[in-house]
């Protein structure tokens, strides 16, 4: 079973690759406030009781090596390892690697580091950020540019559960079960993932949480030598830095929190609020098309139904399941740009072909042409897992089902059972029902928020900003569609966002870019 909808702006990056041309100005209405940049009288929180072979330790940068397939990155990206604990609630016992890579500032002006999650939970940093590298030239004249592999992240280190053969035979589970025998199939491929996943992981299991993951970035800054950390978060991001800012609150610098997730939901209400939000996204791609939203959804449903009775077949040799073809509709869904792919293939899928749908769902789920799958889904369910306690039973299940159904008529359904399927017999426990990210004494954060975001609905901003406190959330809305706003071709928010790193000017809460 792979979940078809995550937190991540990795499944869009392209939006993100078109550039932006954002100037990193910004005075005028904006100035209303100002994070300044740290000074040496700037005292951040003490590392007492870290011993100094993890506070004191010496990166080693070299040249990146090519990793997962992709090839190494240009001589202007450098990579190294940091040693973590394994349990930072034993810092002197075992340590683990993370994988570091960065760009240093072109200017002579620099600040300091800039950290970026690009999203999942799951989605490897090393491989991910020379590829921003040119949408985030503006911020490289005053920060380096850094990224890392979270724990049990990674081509090469990551948490691999399943090997390729498995991961391609659980494709034909069906992930809206309509029989007992298929609900007997959902549930245990649930529970042989989970053992796949233990044995894999080992003692790392239980110490790859969100938590775990916001100290880490602690250390990456003094290690580093910055006073504050600076940082951008896209998507699940949003929620490491919100877990970040409430564990080190005076050691917030600016952070720029792009396509926020709601903290104040749990996992079921996660689940809803996605339902919301790609139905949303679904309705104004066919308003797009000039169709009646409902009449629209009504067909897709139909289109579902008959492929879940009788898979479609498809160039490859391969068999489109329901499965595959709700996940190939959600891709171009992160993207307006990609809706033109989504009228190809439903069009292809009604004429009885789901070559084209199999193949945004094999982008979906990082599978090359080889039939080799990337572990970023692997890597995603382990760690929401561990932070996620909520575990619904398969009667709290179908008790859930009518009202996902009456949400999404595409996607409920969907969602519904994930819910339940997703952590069912799970080896470790969940940590929290949702994450705290309260900041007090925090300095001012960027939310950024987009009115169109099927995978992180905009109200989720509204939320974050309540939950970090009054006076620390800083609400930013562009009127767009897709997932993240930052890079999507809107000078407003770039320039805005810019001006706040760059300068640190605050924008005027609640600005608001169409």
């Amino acid at each position: 079973m792979s979940r078809f909808v995550r937190w991540s702006a990795l499944v869009s990056a392209a939006m993100l690759l078109a550039g932006c041309g954002g100037g990193s100005g910004g005075s005028g209405d904006d100035a209303k406030r100002r994070s300044d940049a740290p000074s040496a009288a700037l005292t951040a929180t003490s590392a007492a009781g870290l011993p100094s072979s993890l506070t004191a330790q010496k990166l080693d940068w070299g040249g990146c090596k090519a990793t997962g397939g992709s090839p190494a990155p240009s001589g202007e990206w450098q990579c190294a390892t940091l040693k973590v604990p394994l349990d930072w609630s034993k810092p002197e016992g075992a340590t683990i690697g993370l994988a570091l890579i960065r760009a240093k500032a072109t200017g002579d002006d620099r600040i300091g580091s800039l950290l970026f999650n690009f999203g999942g939970p799951g989605g490897s940093g090393v491989s991910t950020m020379p590829a921003f590298g040119p949408t985030m030239s503006a911020l490289r004249e005053r920060y380096d540019l850094v990224s890392w592999d979270p724990r049990g992240v990674g081509a090469d280190h990551g948490i691999r559960c399943r090997g390729d053969k498995d991961v391609q035979a659980a494709e034909a589970v069906d992930a809206t079960p309509d029989t007992p025998a298929e609900e007997k199939a959902y549930f245990q491929d649930a529970t042989d993932f989970g053992k796949g996943c233990s044995r894999a992981a080992g003692k790392l299991m239980a110490h790859v949480s969100t938590t775990d993951t916001a100290r880490d970035m602690d250390l990456i800054r003094q290690v580093l030598g910055d006073a504050r950390t600076h940082y951008f978060g896209f998507s699940y991001g949003t929620e490491l830095g919100g877990v970040y800012a409430h564990l080190f609150p005076k050691n917030v610098g600016r952070l720029v929190l792009d396509a926020v997730v709601d903290p104040s939901a749990d996992s079921v209400g996660h689940a809803e609020n996605q339902a919301k939000g790609f139905q949303r996204a679904l309705d104004d791609y066919l308003k797009s098309r000039g169709q009646d939203p409902a009449k629209g959804s009504q067909k897709i449903v139909d289109l579902l139904k008959r492929i879940d009775a009788r898979p479609l077949p498809t160039s490859s040799g391969r068999r489109l399941t329901q499965t595959l073809a709700v996940t190939g509709i959600i891709l171009p869904l992160y993207s307006e740009s990609r809706w033109p792919e989504l009228t190809g293939a439903l069009t292809a899928a009604e004429e009885g072909d789901g070559t084209q749908l199999l193949s945004l769902a094999d982008d979906y789920n990082e599978r090359d042409s080889s039939g080799h799958y990337g572990t970023t889904t692997q890597a995603q369910r382990v760690i929401s897992c561990l932070d996620d306690k909520e575990r619904p039973t398969l009667p709290e299940t179908k008790k859930l089902l009518p009202r996902f159904e009456k949400i999404s008529p595409v996607f409920g359904d969907f969602l519904g059972w994930d819910a339940a399927g997703w952590c069912h017999d799970w080896p470790v426990p969940g940590q929290y029902e949702t994450p705290e990210v309260s900041a007090p004494g925090a300095a001012p954060i960027l939310l950024v928020g987009n009115t169109g975001d099927p995978a992180t609905p905009y109200e989720g901003t509204r939320r974050m900003a309540d939950e970090l406190g009054r006076g620390i959330g800083v609400e930013l809305t562009w009127k767009g569609e897709g997932h993240v706003a930052y890079g999507r071709g809107s000078d407003c928010v770039d320039s805005t966002v810019n001006a706040y790193l760059l300068n640190g000017t605050v924008p005027k809460d609640g600005k608001v870019c169409s």
